[in-house]
């Protein structure tokens, strides 16, 4: 019997695996679509890293790890309101990139706020690309 609930749980473990890779690929292929070339893990990174002028404070930048931190295994801040931001590393948040509306809300949110645009399809994809790598 337990050999049974053993091989159950590495199948759901598994399926939530699998799962989460369909959702990043299904996503990736949509902002192919919407005219994106390929996407590298690198690219991903630079943008992450990089920093933009704050349009509202003079002198100030805004990026990603603003909020989300340096280290995406680690829970980050949001700057304005102190709440914390679960890990952006799905190796360690298991939720991470599971629901499609999920990711293009944030995303939509996000680049509004870094950018102060909307994120492109190439930019949505390398950032994608380098986050699952986490």
């Amino acid at each position: 019997m337990k050999m049974k609930t053993l091989f159950a749980a590495l199948c759901a473990v598994l399926s939530i695996q699998i799962t989460k890779a369909d959702v990043i690929d299904e996503m990736l292929k949509t902002y192919q679509a919407a005219g994106a070339k390929d996407f590298t893990a690198s690219n991903g990174d630079a943008l992450w890293r990089k920093t933009y002028p704050d349009p509202k404070e003079a002198g100030k930048t805004r990026g990603c790890a603003t909020c989300h931190g340096e280290d995406l295994h680690a829970k980050g801040k949001h700057v304005t309101t102190g709440k914390a931001i679960e890990p952006m590393a799905p190796s360690v948040n298991k939720e991470r990139f599971t629901d499609p509306k999920f990711i293009e809300k944030w995303f939509t949110r996000n680049c509004k706020w870094v950018l102060n645009r909307e994120c492109t399809p190439q930019e949505k994809g390398d950032l994608l690309s380098y986050l699952r790598t986490q």
